[in-house]
Protein backbone atom coordinates (compact mmCIF):
# COMPACT_ATOMS: atom_id res chain seq x y z
CA UNK A 1 0.00 0.00 0.00
CA UNK A 2 2.85 2.31 -1.05
CA UNK A 3 1.13 5.68 -2.04
CA UNK A 4 -0.23 8.80 -0.20
CA UNK A 5 -3.50 8.73 1.33
CA UNK A 6 -6.19 10.93 2.81
CA UNK A 7 -8.76 10.51 5.13
CA UNK A 8 -12.67 12.12 5.02
CA UNK A 9 -15.19 12.05 8.34
CA UNK A 10 -18.44 11.38 7.56
CA UNK A 11 -21.58 10.27 9.18
CA UNK A 12 -23.60 7.24 8.41
CA UNK A 13 -27.30 6.76 9.58
CA UNK A 14 -29.90 3.85 9.50
CA UNK A 15 -32.78 2.48 10.92
CA UNK A 16 -32.09 -1.12 11.07
CA UNK A 17 -28.09 -1.02 12.91
CA UNK A 18 -24.88 0.92 13.34
CA UNK A 19 -23.33 -1.80 10.70
CA UNK A 20 -26.14 -1.00 8.23
CA UNK A 21 -25.30 2.92 8.98
CA UNK A 22 -21.46 2.18 8.17
CA UNK A 23 -22.25 0.41 4.50
CA UNK A 24 -24.53 3.03 3.63
CA UNK A 25 -22.01 5.65 4.59
CA UNK A 26 -19.23 3.70 2.58
CA UNK A 27 -21.93 3.11 -0.84
CA UNK A 28 -22.76 6.77 -0.43
CA UNK A 29 -19.06 7.80 -0.07
CA UNK A 30 -17.90 6.01 -3.13
CA UNK A 31 -20.04 7.72 -5.31
CA UNK A 32 -17.56 10.77 -4.88
CA UNK A 33 -14.13 9.09 -3.37
CA UNK A 34 -12.64 6.93 -5.81
CA UNK A 35 -9.74 4.27 -4.43
CA UNK A 36 -11.36 3.87 -1.01
CA UNK A 37 -9.15 1.22 0.91
CA UNK A 38 -10.30 1.37 4.71
CA UNK A 39 -12.43 2.80 6.88
CA UNK A 40 -11.78 3.39 11.06
CA UNK A 41 -15.16 3.79 13.44
CA UNK A 42 -15.13 7.01 15.33
CA UNK A 43 -18.01 7.50 17.07
CA UNK A 44 -21.31 5.14 17.64
CA UNK A 45 -24.88 6.90 18.78
CA UNK A 46 -28.22 6.89 17.76
CA UNK A 47 -31.45 8.61 18.62
CA UNK A 48 -34.36 8.05 20.76
CA UNK A 49 -37.84 8.51 19.91
CA UNK A 50 -41.21 7.98 21.96
CA UNK A 51 -38.70 5.82 24.47
CA UNK A 52 -37.53 3.27 21.49
CA UNK A 53 -34.26 3.59 19.66
CA UNK A 54 -35.40 5.49 16.09
CA UNK A 55 -31.86 5.87 14.21
CA UNK A 56 -28.26 4.50 14.54
CA UNK A 57 -25.53 7.00 13.74
CA UNK A 58 -21.63 6.40 13.02
CA UNK A 59 -19.24 8.41 12.55
CA UNK A 60 -16.31 6.85 10.26
CA UNK A 61 -13.05 8.17 8.58
CA UNK A 62 -12.45 6.67 4.89
CA UNK A 63 -8.63 6.43 3.85
CA UNK A 64 -8.63 6.64 0.12
CA UNK A 65 -5.25 6.86 -2.35
CA UNK A 66 -4.72 10.34 -3.95
CA UNK A 67 -4.06 9.95 -7.44
CA UNK A 68 -0.46 11.49 -9.36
Amino acid sequence: MSGIYKKVEIVGTSPVSFAEAVKQAVDEAGKSIRHMAWFEVVEQRGRIQDGQVAEFQVTIRIGFKLER
